[in-house]
């Protein structure tokens, strides 16, 4: 403990930054300055007794000011002397840290400092520059007062004076009854200091034992030396030279640093009767990466959060949404790893943050005979969709933020639908994504999941987005006809707002819960039937129709685009195989039958292995060429001595080597003719004697029906027993089918005199007869309106005993009247009579309309007739006309 000593006249100085040392108080300070070297080299370790130091606080300051300008000595802040400030004037020493341009900060110090005695002093190695590092341990004796500061060489000295009282001032004191209550209080809240300490960290045995040895002007130094204060109420006490000053602002920090405590110990009690296990592992894992932080062992670059938080300052969100992101994240920081809802929280966050609110990508020019010439390449054909999509791109020319219609191109599987949207974002140069619907039953996969929900995530559109990377691709929308709806909801009605302009600019996103703007996505949709489609959805889109393409078209699309692109998916070229077009029709004509070309292409697949097989046996019996050397090595020795042949070509550096099969060379090309078709792909499906083999016998009739893959020849076949006269359907119809066969009948039997139903005895017919009707393929569901003529005809040729002709196919609606209405799909049905070599098409009179959008190549290898009632249709549909006719009552 500190003792009563006497003060030499001139103390060293070690200037103590922004801190202050009371007596009785013990630091250890680690000397490096060459100023603060000198100085305990001269001042203790020279020295044989215990030397003495000055420490005295200074204060940086970053004024600037002239060099030869000396520190500057404050007095004491709130002290009891007064607020004199002298300036002395020295020269510049090291301790000041000047700058090259004749500047230097301004350091204030105190005129009040603590001599101090060093309790221990450590020399460290001297290195190779010379430089010698201290380590000292001083303990502070007693106050005293600057009088002059000078230098030593590269330290400071001062003139010093003590501010310690004498033995009769403190006896006076001592017997002062102020200061006599002022030390009871002090012991009082000092007492209580220590029993709350004892109890935290068990050492208030050897407090205590200073509060009855040690005397009390010095406890209020030494208790107030172990708190936490700030730099000014340091100097404060530093400056209370009067014991009852002294005592009165101890005893206030010993009761603040008391109440402090007890506040601290509340709150912790408070949340550990909170704390769950969760929570303390999160406080243990704190602790872990702040022992990790200060020994070095955090590699981590960045922290994972922080780098979100910077990745969502960049994204461009809207001001409103920025702030519901920035309470989430703080939120999130608040929680740890293993809290259940940490993880969906941050992969919240993170979409947000990867969500394209402003990235766009930039529109090209558009070229509209560059855009022509593109789907001319891509797509044969196709007319008036081509035009169409022209169209539009014309308008997003003439007005890029143009709120355009929704395409939505309806046609067969294999038409091109797909490769139509993406030649129109390749047109626009915009990035294309394509969300298939087929399927889709719940309105979460377009709105998508609430977060209430575990393993919720985003809809189709917003997931697809985040893919994307833009806000304004083209954006396909597959397969729309084939959404479901059930108990969670109905993806057609979710669609609505996706098409509709005024709605999709603040779209909804159930997992976002916050608008996003779909303003800036052009939609493409794509379906193979328009029935399916709700009216509602139907009407927010532009119907395209893609229908089925023509033998001629097919061929063309097979030379340019087909044979070629399967060729290449093979290894192959020209070099190997080559399919003539007359092989190309034979194909099309005897092996598929539909309104794409995806069978075609697997067909030509088909035939690319085969010839691929071909080329590979080829070249493993291929003999040497001249550009083959024979090489010598030993491990081409020894395999040469066991009776293997081994060669190598040498192929010449300027050669395009891109293929494997370009080094292959062989005598000829395989051509593919008709032999090799029967041989790859069996006998032929199809042929044009199927119509006259099946309506060789009275009772069968050439209808045509509309499906989802195009136009279809559909055979009808009726039959007849003795029975009461009771109609049995079979075939998977579905109800208006049955509806149509059942007017058929009622028409027919209705008409039996005038059809000359009824023999020379009265006898009729119809009457007494079951009836039996067959649609076949019956593993195919049927249904629609349009079997009504063809049912009449069927029967008719059943009790006439006349055959119908095997060139004539015919469609329609009739009435219970005999009138025929007109039906839908016109043109896939005369393509898929055309292409089943039917000559003959018999049409509702009022369809004549849509023979428009027929290619003429098609209608000039048919015949049109066009029927008004059903006699018409019965005039055309038997060999010679009707010869009943004329007896006829209607």
């Amino acid at each position: 403990m500190a003792e009563s000593v006497e003060l030499p006249s001139r103390l060293g100085i070690l200037p103590f930054r922004n801190k202050v040392l009371l007596p009785g108080a013990i630091i250890r300070i680690r000397c490096t300055s060459p100023s603060s070297v000198k100085l305990v080299e001269q001042e203790l370790w020279q020295r044989e007794e215990k030397g003495l130091i000055g420490i005295l606080p200074v204060r940086d300051t970053a004024e600037p000011t002239l060099v030869g300008v000396g520190p500057i000595l404050s007095q004491g802040v709130g002290s009891d002397s007064g607020d004199r400030v002298s300036k002395i004037q020295v020269g510049a020493s090291d301790g000041h840290k000047a700058d090259g341009k004749g500047q230097q900060e301004v350091v204030h110090w105190h005129t009040r400092g603590v001599a101090a005695r060093a309790l221990h002093l450590s020399r460290g190695v001297e290195k190779p520059s010379g430089r010698v590092t201290y380590i000292v341990v001083l303990e502070g004796l007693c106050r005293f007062s600057v009088q002059e500061l000078s230098t030593r060489g590269t330290y400071y000295t001062a003139r010093i004076s003590s501010l310690e009282m004498t033995k009769i001032e403190m006896e006076q004191v001592e017997h002062d009854p102020d200061f006599i209550t002022l030390s009871r209080q002090f012991k009082v809240t000092a007492m209580e200091l220590i029993s709350v300490l004892e109890q935290k960290q068990k050492t208030g045995g050897r407090t205590k034992v200073l509060l009855e040895t040690v005397p009390i002007h010095k406890l209020a130094d030494i208790f107030v030396a172990s708190f936490e204060i700030s730099f000014e109420e340091q100097l404060v006490m530093l400056d209370s030279v009067d014991m009852k000053v002294r005592l009165s602002k101890a005893t206030e920090l010993v009761d603040r640093h008391l109440q402090s405590i007890r506040v601290a110990e509340k709150i912790t009690q408070k949340v550990e009767g909170q704390l769950s296990k969760s929570q303390k592992e999160f406080l243990l894992r704190q602790q872990m990466r702040a022992i990790k932080e200060e020994l070095g062992d955090n590699d981590d670059d960045e922290d994972d959060l922080v780098a979100l938080e910077r990745k969502m300052q960049s994204a461009g969100m809207p001001s409103n949404i920025r702030k519901l992101v920035q309470r989430e994240l703080r939120r999130l920081k608040k929680m740890q790893p293993q809290q259940p809802g940490y993880n969906s929280s941050r992969a919240y966050l993170e979409l947000l943050a990867d969500l394209p609110w402003q990235n766009a990508s930039e529109e090209l020019e558009l070229d509209l005979k560059a855009a022509k010439e593109r789907l001319d390449s891509d797509h044969y054909g196709l007319v008036r969709v081509k035009q169409r999509i022209i169209e539009y791109l014309a308008v997003r020319k003439l007005k890029p933020d143009a709120r355009g219609p929704v395409l939505c191109f309806v046609g067969p599987p294999g038409v091109g639908k797909t490769s139509l949207a993406s030649s129109i974002a390749a047109a626009l140069g915009r990035k294309f994504i394509r969300i298939s619907l087929g399927g889709v039953k719940d309105e979460a996969d377009i709105r998508g999941h609430r977060r209430t929900y575990i393993g919720s995530m985003p809809g189709r559109l917003i997931d697809g987005l985040k893919k994307v990377g833009v806000c304004n691709p083209v954006m396909l929308l597959d397969e729309i006809d084939k959404t479901g709806s059930d108990v969670r909801g109905d993806p057609a009605s979710a669609l609505l707002e996706v098409l509709d302009p005024e709605q999709n600019k603040a779209f909804n996103d159930h997992y976002l819960n916050v608008p996003f703007d779909l303003s800036k996505v052009i939609f493409v949709a794509t379906a193979n039937r328009v029935q399916p489609i709700p009216p509602p959805l139907l009407d927010r889109m532009e119907v395209i129709e893609l229908p089925g393409y023509t033998p001629e078209e097919k061929l063309r699309i097979a030379m340019r685009h087909l044979i070629p692109r399967v060729l290449d998916q093979h290894g192959l070229s020209s070099e190997f195989l080559q399919i003539p077009e007359a092989t190309v029709k034979l194909v099309i004509q005897r092996y598929t039958r539909e309104a794409g070309v995806r069978n075609l292409e697997r067909k030509f697949a088909a035939l690319a292995r085969a010839a691929a097989v071909n080329v590979a046996e080829q070249e493993e019996a291929a003999p040497l060429n001249k550009d083959v050397h024979r090489l010598s090595s030993p491990l081409l020795d020894n395999r040469l001595a066991d009776g293997a042949e081994v060669e190598m070509e040498v192929i010449p550096m300027g050669v395009n080597n891109r293929e494997i099969s370009n080094t292959f060379r062989i005598a000829s090309p395989l051509v593919v003719d008709e032999a090799m078709l029967e041989k790859v792909l069996g006998p032929p499906r199809f042929d044009d004697k199927e119509a006259a083999e099946r309506v060789a016998t009275p009772g069968v009739s050439v209808g045509l029906v509309w499906t989802t893959f195009g136009g279809e020849v559909q055979f009808v076949e009726a039959s007849r027993m003795v029975g009461k006269g009771e109609l049995h359907l079979t075939g998977q119809l579905g109800d208006v089918i049955k509806e149509s066969a059942q007017i058929a009948l009622t028409w027919v039997r209705a008409r039996a005199t005038d059809l000359l139903l009824v023999t020379a005895d009265n006898i009729n017919l119809v009457e007494g007869q079951d009836i039996h009707i067959h649609f076949p393929a019956g593993a195919v569901p049927k249904d629609g309106p349009s079997a009504g003529v063809t049912l009449v005809t069927a029967l008719v040729s059943l009790f006439s005993q006349k055959r119908v002709r095997a060139d004539t196919a015919m469609t329609g609606e009739m009435t219970l009247r005999g009138l025929v209405l007109p039906v839908g799909g016109i043109k896939d049905k005369i393509l898929a009579a055309h292409r089943s070599g039917i000559k003959r098409v018999i049409l509702p009179e009022r369809n004549l309309k849509d023979l428009a959008e027929v290619p003429a190549a098609v209608l000039a290898n048919l015949e049109i007739l066009l029927a008004k009632r059903m006699e018409d249709v019965l005039e055309q549909a038997f060999e010679g006309g009707c010869p009943w006719r004329q007896h006829s009552k209607l």
